[in-house]
This record gives C-alpha cells, sequence and structure tokens, in this order.
C-alpha cells in the first residue's frame, strides 16, 4: 500500500494475478484484508469466508479466466482465429 498523488493504492493480488486498485472507497483497508475491486477501485470488504466462496464461484464460471488470462488469445478465439496454442 502507498500513497500516490494523494491517493491510496494497493496491490492486490487475485489468485496470482497482481494488480494496482485505487483505495479511495476504503481508506482504511489493511494489508490482508479481502475487498471487492471494481474498475480499478476497491468498493466493499469481504470476510474470508465470503471471498474463498466467491472466488470459488467465478473460477466454476470461468470469469477469473476470462478477466485474467491471455486477452490475446481470448480475442482471436472470439474471432475465430488461431492462435497455434490449440490442442487437438
Amino acid at each position: 500500500m502507498e500513497e500516490r498523488d494523494g491517493t491510496m493504492m494497493a496491490e492486490v493480488d487475485f489468485g496470482g494475478v497482481h494488480k494496482d486498485v485505487c483505495l479511495q472507497y476504503i481508506p482504511d483497508a489493511a494489508v490482508g484484508d479481502y475487498v471487492i475491486v471494481h474498475v480499478g477501485f476497491a468498493i466493499q470488504r469481504l470476510d474470508e469466508e465470503s471471498a474463498m466462496k466467491t472466488l470459488a464461484e467465478f473460477e466454476q464460471l470461468g470469469i477469473l479466466e476470462e478477466e485474467f488470462g491471455d486477452q490475446f488469445a481470448l480475442a482471436a478465439k472470439q474471432a475465430g482465429l488461431s492462435t497455434g496454442t490449440e490442442k487437438s
């Protein structure tokens, strides 16, 4: 966590993918807290049980792969193009 240009920012771990997130809406967030992030802003704190359940549901629905997977491969797949990495 650090202040940048007068705004508290944090590096958030999304299951191994790290992104910078603004803490303006949850200024008292602490290292180790679980938060819901929307368009780069932490908007709500969660307890660990709720966070784990939500992550499991997102993974099951494929949302994590869609959000954090290889965006070039996803775009190519959606366009019907080969990426050369498909399995036979």
